[in-house]
């Protein structure tokens, strides 16, 4: 078994791309740092940062015994199933590829972003009420009440119309009617 150990004085990059090397040709790789009172030893995210690349780390003071922060060893990230069930629930309910990637200034289209276009190119011609715009969106009454992005205005009880800058979004967005009524309908189908 091969066992490599790189010691530096502090926990650096250099550090890490060179334990990252020697991982090629060795069984295991220990990064060794010197115990520091405010150092990188310290810090959970570097523990974490080893544990993820495979690599033992060990905190080295000036006289005893060195301690050992972190095992070398395969990594397997405990899965947070509420976080994959948003993701995988967010891409479910998005409509084609809308956010190109390396866009600046430009907002991420997301599901709810989708939906609330929809609303805003429905409400265009005129105010309407939540149930009427069901057939563009299910969550049409609550996406009407929220508000998120100012867009709406409520007129009177159960009556919702367009404001001006719902109106510049469909233009920013470039949402046609034709848009908006395909993805209703694309929606309903799937």
């Amino acid at each position: 078994m091969l066992v490599v150990a790189e010691l530096k004085l502090s926990f650096t990059l250099e550090l890490v791309l060179q334990a990252v090397d020697r991982a090629a040709v060795a069984d295991q790789v220990w990064l060794a740092v010197r115990a520091s009172s405010r150092g990188r030893d310290r810090d959970a995210r570097v523990r974490a940062l080893c544990r993820r690349l495979g690599f033992g780390l060990l905190r080295v003071p000036s006289r005893g015994d060195a301690e050992v922060l972190a095992e070398p060893g395969p990594w397997r990230p405990r899965m947070n199933t509420r976080r994959r069930r948003a993701v995988l629930n967010e891409h479910a309910a998005r409509q084609g590829d809308p956010s190109p990637g390396g866009t600046r200034a430009v907002p991420i289209m997301t599901a709810y972003r989708q939906e609330a276009l929809a609303i805003a190119a429905a409400l265009r011609d005129g105010p309407q009420r939540p149930r009427d715009l069901a057939a563009t969106t299910p969550r049409a009454a609550a996406i009407l009440q929220r508000d998120v992005y100012g867009w709406f205005t409520r007129v009177s009880r159960g009556l919702y119309a367009l404001r001006s800058a719902g109106s510049d979004a469909l233009v920013a967005f470039e949402i046609t009617r034709d848009d908006a009524a395909s993805r209703a309908q694309a929606r309903h189908v799937a």
